[in-house]
């Protein structure tokens, strides 16, 4: 009888395999290893979580009735609200959080990770953020517009973000968000100590924390010219919805506001129920000389298929459906998640909409609210985002006269 607990040679073996397969790189186009090791990853999923297990024997669907990893049951992103899906003991958990439970806020999806899968985690997610966030660079300045982990353990954003500030940032980097709110006085001081010194400096935060900023720098005429070479990262707000505004009043506003132009604004899709994220193409292929039409990139350890509403069959490119993933870094989970995300594929990835409303038949789009923390969570940054904003004018001209 197969052993598939955390120390045994099935799990440690498919760890191993599935980090070499991360090491080849972006280029890497071995289907055949990635159908193969899917396959063993749905074995191990249905073998060990057992609504799982249940949601695939009610389909007709077993690891030996399976040949490819389109056949591997992708279980509904509202799944994560109900059940505890781990292939794993959940005390064994090294990070564990909450989802933002923008479907419904009373009911967050429970997010576990064993130090296996947070290794795989940090080694995807470590060389997609070299690639499409910082190329070319070792060390910069990071200011993050969240809180730490230590404040705030149960958001997912936070954690992640500490694993890109260790990996990334210089050491003057810092967290912005704090319990009385945001460092207005340090992220003015940041900018100004930048376009001085003309060293580059990256943001990091929430699509409606830097919206937050703009438009309080916006109303008391406050511009910054950064460095070339600075970068605004965001997560959350989408095609139509980035907050309060669209996606190109959004581009207008980092380019008025901090002299950063639209390719070197970059917005990453992460979700709870999955573990890779997803970047824009548009900083990577500017300095490397390409033209292309910005999308989310699709690393060779995923699939991302668009389907209908109704019926759940691949739609074509172009037309919006429903994004569903298949993510090989979803070890301590399950790999096949179908997710109530809008978008489309395009020529080389896939763009995403909103969160679907569910009306019958319709295509309506919601905004979706990225801050894997919760209601209280995501309304707790808000507050802290803007409480002190108010007093960006006073501190603009106290710093700016220093």
């Amino acid at each position: 009888m197969t052993d598939y607990s955390l120390e045994s040679d099935f799990v440690k073996q498919l760890d191993q395999d599935i980090l070499d397969f991360v090491s080849k790189g972006l280029d890497n186009q071995d289907e055949g290893r990635f159908n193969a090791l899917a396959l063993r990853e749905f074995e191990l999923q249905y073998q060990t979580i057992k609504p799982y297990r249940e949601y695939c024997k009610r389909k007709g669907v077993s690891p030996g009735s399976v040949s490819t990893w389109q056949e591997i049951p992708a279980v509904p992103s509202l799944a994560f609200k109900e059940f505890a899906l781990t292939s794993f003991p959940v005390e064994r958990a090294e990070h564990a959080y909450f989802t933002s439970g923008t479907t419904d806020p009373r009911r967050k999806g429970r997010i576990y990770r064993d130090k296996g899968a947070v290794d795989l985690i940090n080694a995807a997610n470590g060389l997609l953020t070299k690639e499409y966030v910082f190329p070319g660079i070792e060390r910069i300045k990071i200011l993050l517009m969240t809180p730490s982990p230590r404040m705030a353990p149960g958001m997912g954003m936070a954690i992640g973000l500490e694993r890109v500030r260790t990996e990334f940032g210089a050491p003057e980097s810092a967290y912005l968000i704090t319990p009385f709110g945001l460092n207005v006085e340090l992220l003015l001081k940041s900018l100004i100590e930048a376009e001085r010194s003309g060293e580059p400096i990256a943001l990091i935060g929430s699509s409606s924390g830097f919206i937050f900023f703009f438009n309080a720098c916006d109303e008391e005429g406050i511009r910054f010219a950064l460095p070339e070479g600075s970068r605004v990262c965001d997560g959350g707000g989408y095609m139509g919805q980035f907050g309060e505004c669209s996606k190109e009043e959004y581009f207008a506003l980092c380019s008025r506001i901090l002299g950063v132009e639209e390719h070197f604004c970059i917005n990453v899709l992460g979700m709870g129920e999955i573990s890779t994220n997803f970047f824009d193409n548009a900083l990577k292929d500017y300095l490397n000389g390409k033209k292309s039409e910005r999308h989310k990139v699709i690393p060779p350890w995923t699939k991302t298929e668009v389907v209908d509403i109704s019926n759940f069959q691949k739609l074509s490119k172009g037309e919006t459906g429903l994004l569903k993933h298949y993510d090989l870094i979803n070890r301590a989970m399950v790999m096949a998640v179908q997710t109530d995300n809008l978008g489309f594929e395009t020529e080389e990835g896939f763009e995403i909409i909103g969160r679907w409303r569910k009306r019958a038949g319709r295509l309506d789009a919601g905004e979706i609210k990225n801050a894997h923390g919760g209601k209280v969570m995501t309304q707790m940054m808000a507050f802290l985002l803007k409480r002190n904003l108010r007093k960006i004018r006073d501190i603009y001209r106290k710093l700016s006269k220093a």
